[in-house]
């Protein structure tokens, strides 16, 4: 399967409102660029005049363009590998692809094929969960990694001493992806990778560690649920939003019973942590 970028060139106060709008009608992945953002969506579910609606709503408000191109696996492929640089996050753990050296000087080293998923950690999301991750203690735990993409925190959650991790994610592309790497980093058999939404964990006793790198709406959306799949006492990592939007985040999670306990921010993206 195919995906469809629409890149949209944008004044930031203006972007944040369109990523919330293009939320609503089923894009579920952005990535924040120096003139505006990208959103993703299957082909099989990108509507134009959808895109063009939400669009014609906020043109007045702001300089504002727009444009779409399908993304192939094959072209996917060959636009990481020409751009996937390794990356260093708070000078412990390496994120390479195959093709780089690796880096035996750091104390975890992750090695991720992106394809067509999303979490290589360049992203601030990425790397702010994964330094938070660092904070917190692994050790023989069960996690559920929700939203997983490439597996990248799920394979950190192993590296750091966990003895599984259910990774989920709606795309099917992503979940295999997911699978792919956790063979690349030999903890395939601590890590499953579960195609789905919330409604997949259906029947899944509650977890020691939650990671939910998605978006703001999904977080809101499923907070209740969070709260049944954590076990008093445990914490709960969320990113995947901007400063602005953490109050709204830690209202939802505190009312869901969530305890805020801290947070990091990195180029206005947000990674913070609650416990039950």
């Amino acid at each position: 399967m195919d995906f469809v970028e629409v890149r949209v060139q944008a004044p930031r106060e203006l972007a944040d409102i369109l990523i919330a709008e293009l939320a609503e009608v089923g894009y579920d992945t952005f990535e924040d660029n120096d003139d505006g953002f990208c959103a993703y969506i299957g082909e099989g579910d990108f509507n134009p005049d959808a895109v063009a609606e939400v669009m014609s709503r906020y043109e007045a408000l702001g300089e504002l363009e727009f444009e779409h191109r399908v993304i192939t696996r094959q072209n996917w492929n060959a636009e990481w590998e020409k751009n996937f640089e390794p990356l260093v996050i708070a000078d412990k753990v390496s994120v390479r692809a195959p093709f780089h050296e690796p880096r035996p000087d750091l104390q975890y080293e992750i090695v991720i094929m992106p394809r067509m998923s999303f979490g290589t950690g360049h992203h601030d999301t990425t790397a702010l969960m994964i330094t938070n991750q660092l904070e917190i203690d692994h050790q023989g735990k069960r996690v559920l990694d929700m939203g997983c993409g490439t597996g990248i925190l799920a394979i950190m959650a192993v590296l750091l001493g966990a003895d599984y991790v259910l990774a989920v994610d709606v795309e099917p592309w992503t979940a295999e992806n997911a699978a792919d790497n956790a063979v690349e980093n030999n903890v395939q058999n601590k890590v499953e990778a579960r195609l789905g939404d919330i409604t997949a964990l259906d029947g899944e006793a509650p977890f020691d560690i939650i990671l939910a790198n998605i978006n703001r709406n999904v977080l809101l959306e499923d907070m209740p649920a969070y709260e049944r799949y954590l076990k008093p006492g445990c914490p709960i990592l969320f990113s995947g939003f901007y400063e602005e939007d953490l109050a709204l985040i830690r209202a939802a999670a505190e009312k869901a019973g969530f305890r805020y306990e801290s947070h990091r921010i990195q180029n206005d993206w947000v990674s913070a942590i609650f416990y039950k």
